[in-house]
Parts: C-alpha cells; sequence; structure tokens
C-alpha cells in the first residue's frame, strides 16, 4: 500500500499553500506526465457539480503528488481541504466525493461565494493503461473523453461538452482538448513580450525567427525554431487548438506565414502591422490564392484598441483575443 507523506511542518499537507502559485496551471497532464515518469501515484480531483456563485466552473481539476499540487478550485477556501482528503485517496485508493458550501457535511468550511462545490478525488497510478492514453492522446493532439466513476477508469472518443455528470449510478465524462499553443514569429519587443506572456500563461508557446540567433531566447519557451515560417508550421502541424500570430514585420515572412495558418485550421491567425499596410497585404493574400472566407478570419493590427501601444501593452491585447479565439464554446471552468 502506498504511504501518504509525511506532514511534519518542513512537508505541509499543501505546498506552496502561502503563495498558491500551483493555480496558475490549469491542465494537470504535464504534472501527471512526470509522476508517471518518476513511478508515483497521483490524486485527480474534478469539479463536477456547482451550486450558486462558484470561481471555477465543473470540469476545473487539481493534481496531487505527494503534497504538490496543481490547479486551484477556489481560491484559497478549500483547497487544503482536498489536499487533506488527497492524501487519504493516495494511501488507500478508495475515491471520495466531496461537498463543500451550502448543504455540506463540512460546517466549519465557508465558502466566500457563498455557493456549494462537489469534487470527485480518484487515484491515479503510473502504470495505469487509461492514464498513459490519456497522456499519449494529448502529446499527439488528439481531444478524448476520460470516463471515470472513481475505480474505473477509460479513456474513449466522443463529441461531449467539457464536462458531463451522471448521478446514478455516478459517473463523469471529462473531455480533454490539446493544449493550447501559440506560435509566434519575430524577435523585436513585441513579439518577446507576447511570447513571454503566453508562456506565463501556461500557453505551448513557439517562437519562430527565421535566420534568428543561434542563442536560446532570454526567457524560456516551449520551442524555439529558426527555419523559414512555411517551413516551421510544416514540422509543428497546425490544427484548432493553435494560434498563429506573424510578428517579424516582413512581408515575405507574415504573408506567407499568415496563409499557412489560415489554411492549417488555426482558431486564431494575426499579423502585427501599421493598419496603412493592411490594404496591400490583403491584396498580396489574395494574389497568392487566399479566399475572402480565408481572409475574413485574418486579423490585422490585432488587440484590444485602448491599452496602449508599449509592447506589453500591445501583447496584453492580443493574448487576449487568443484566449477568446481558443474557447469558441465558453466552456472553459
Amino acid at each position: 500500500m502506498l504511504s501518504p507523506p509525511d506532514a511534519a511542518p518542513d512537508n505541509p499537507l499543501l505546498a506552496g499553500a502561502d503563495w498558491p502559485t500551483f493555480g496558475w496551471s490549469d491542465d494537470i497532464r504535464p504534472a501527471l506526465a512526470k509522476a508517471v515518469a518518476d513511478g508515483q501515484a497521483a490524486a485527480l480531483a474534478t469539479l463536477y457539480k456547482v451550486g450558486g456563485s462558484a470561481p471555477r466552473g465543473p470540469g476545473a481539476q487539481m493534481l496531487f503528488v505527494g503534497n504538490v499540487a496543481t490547479g486551484y478550485f477556489s481560491g484559497d477556501c478549500i483547497e487544503g481541504d482536498v489536499a487533506s482528503h488527497a492524501r487519504q485517496v493516495l494511501a488507500d485508493g478508495v475515491p471520495q466525493r466531496l461537498h463543500y458550501g451550502m448543504g455540506s457535511p463540512w460546517i466549519d468550511i465557508r465558502l466566500r461565494c457563498g455557493g456549494a462545490l462537489h469534487v470527485l478525488v480518484e487515484r491515479l497510478l503510473p502504470d495505469s493503461p487509461a492514464v498513459r492514453a490519456l497522456l499519449n492522446e494529448g502529446a499527439a493532439r488528439r481531444s478524448r473523453i476520460w470516463r471515470t466513476d472513481g475505480v474505473r477508469q477509460e479513456l474513449g472518443d466522443g463529441d461531449l461538452p467539457l464536462l458531463s455528470l451522471q448521478e446514478e449510478p455516478f459517473a463523469l465524462a471529462r473531455r480533454y482538448d490539446p493544449a493550447r499553443r501559440l506560435v509566434v514569429t519575430g524577435g523585436d519587443p513585441g513579439a518577446l513580450a507576447l511570447a513571454r506572456l503566453a508562456m506565463d500563461a501556461r500557453f505551448e508557446t513557439i517562437l519562430v525567427r527565421p535566420s534568428g540567433p543561434h542563442t536560446p531566447p532570454p526567457f524560456p519557451v516551449s520551442r524555439y525554431m529558426r527555419e523559414p515560417i512555411e517551413q516551421a508550421l510544416d514540422v509543428i502541424g497546425l490544427d484548432r487548438w493553435t494560434a498563429y500570430v506573424g510578428a517579424t514585420h516582413e512581408d515575405e515572412h507574415d504573408l506567407a506565414g499568415c496563409l499557412s495558418a489560415l489554411r492549417g485550421d488555426t482558431a486564431y491567425v494575426a499579423m502585427i502591422g501599421a493598419k496603412s499596410r493592411a490594404p496591400a497585404r490583403l491584396a498580396a493574400l489574395q494574389a497568392a490564392g487566399a479566399s475572402e472566407a480565408e481572409l475574413a478570419r485574418l486579423h490585422l493590427s490585432p488587440g484590444v484598441s485602448g491599452l496602449g501601444k508599449a509592447p506589453w501593452e500591445v501583447a496584453t491585447g492580443i493574448l487576449a483575443e487568443v484566449m477568446q479565439a481558443l474557447n469558441p464554446a465558453r466552456e472553459r471552468a
């Protein structure tokens, strides 16, 4: 049987609780992949029902590996208690269904929002076929459905909402889409600010700078590529969970990249540049064979107006548009 981690002061129940930056991570799969690679079991907590107002919606998840957490539900109200139950689930493998807030048996745990949260906690073993399939399908950028009653877990196909609940007998179906991805081209302060923000927002961020420096960018990115943009996009492989922003300011690069991205079923395609350049750029894309439907999807001079023109201000507006485009059903938990 797995032993729960020690809860001594130097190994607290929930590491980082004073400054819970673990809540910045919305996708539990990277942490799960590390647990599997290390041969460790993990406790997966899924918010499956919400009553009234709540910070997160059904489908939000947390992962606990030892006392290390990923994700959040309430902002600091219940995470410590969920961690306590996760410790027990890791030890005995028995799933638990937790109820916080209105109607909860734990009257001493109050939710500031006044609502109710229902959470399933289940143990994931590193050799589980369902767990390994979940990670493999995510790496292959395929959308899949995780079905569980807390004990039996399987991965399958299906076109379902982010989360589906069956009350009796109890069962959940949670959809996992490929990780959100942003491809940024260029290397000026604006392109770098956008790539940095995207990394901080937990996007898989690929920076493409044709014939750029051999030294890596001055901050971490998921991938840095020096190939011509069209060639890089062929290697990356585009899909509807990907956004593309051309920011080299050189039409020989940006026009070809945008045309490839428009034809690659990407969710968002933009090209940074002055509004005065838009007519000529549109004409060039039409001459290259872009259809009216494709051009209608193109964002020229992207971003949120009124934020300002400094790199961080422009990048913030563009990333906001990207987030909206990658959440078409408005169902992110």
